[in-house]
């Protein structure tokens, strides 16, 4: 049986008794903690917990079971032995199918809870049968979930790179730079607008280097390399308050494991350390 989580709309005819519960607490997911490691409840129901849910949606399935996305109250305890724990905290720690189906899980119980009525008359809606979409009880307009496509691009000038620090940061963190797809643009106008609105400087050779979903709230991070062409740093002090070119050894605060921006980063690091080793054999 594969460990993996499988994503469907469907429920399973004939599956096995029991399910894993995906329990959120806005953006904290509901674990029993043990040591280092955490586990998803797993049961026939929620009142096993003694917890009521505002929502729930079937989600896919994990190790054969079935899967459950859930929202609860604000105010909810949790259960005895259970925590509701940020998400992103929980990354190494839960095992990657669990978290995997808790990223899906979080993503879609915030679209369950922002698409209870139509945009387009006000009216309810409702599940859309086997299609992942909420229809409205009256003009029949269907919605999916929503999925924000945005780039994230790791810049190199030689054995440089350029990290930033955004003004929501801690103060020693620095990461790679990114924003949000507009419409009418392609993922590479996108690079060169947000590279040259964020810092002033102009990139080429812009290359695909991989995507991940990020559920805070519904972002795909589309991950690219490129190369520095012209142009001195200039940040506006807003969004952006600092801009510089690091080397591999003198690197700053880094984001975490968890994040396509850390790939980047290690790519980076990995590439010229090893470059590095063979220029002094």
């Amino acid at each position: 049986m594969t460990d993996s989580f499988i994503p469907s709309v469907k429920p399973l005819q004939d599956a096995p008794a029991g399910a894993f519960w995906f329990v959120f607490l806005r953006q904290k997911l509901l674990v029993s903690m043990n040591a280092d490691t955490a586990t998803i409840p797993f049961g026939e129901g929620l009142d096993r917990w003694g917890l009521a849910g505002l929502r729930q949606q079937y989600l896919g399935t994990l190790r054969g079971f079935s899967c459950h996305g859930v929202e609860v109250g604000d105010k909810t305890p949790a259960p005895p032995g259970m925590a509701f724990v940020a998400l992103r905290s929980l990354y190494g720690i839960l095992e990657e199918g669990p978290f995997k189906a808790a990223m899906t899980a979080m993503h879609l119980v915030e679209w369950n809870r922002t698409s209870l009525f139509c945009g387009r008359c006000g009216a309810r809606t409702e599940a859309a049968g086997e299609e992942r979409a909420k229809k409205c009880t009256e003009c029949g307009a269907l919605s999916f979930p929503r999925i924000s496509p945005a780039v994230i691009v790791l810049i190199e000038r030689g054995e440089q790179v350029l990290l930033a620090r955004a003004s929501r940061f801690p103060e020693s963190m620095h990461s790679v730079l990114a924003g949000f797809v507009e419409p009418g643009e392609s993922l590479e106008e996108t690079v060169s607008r947000e590279i040259k609105e964020e810092t002033g400087i102009l990139v080429e050779d812009v290359r695909y280097f991989g995507s991940q979903p990020w559920p805070f709230p519904d972002s795909l991070m589309v991950g690219f390399t490129a190369r520095y062409a012209s142009g001195e740093i200039r940040i506006d002090g807003k969004e952006i308050v600092e801009a510089r070119w690091f080397g591999v050894d003198d690197l700053p605060e880094i984001p975490g494991k968890i994040s396509i921006a850390r790939k980047l980063i290690d790519w980076f690091i990995e590439k010229h350390r090893a470059a590095k080793k063979i220029s002094t054999e």
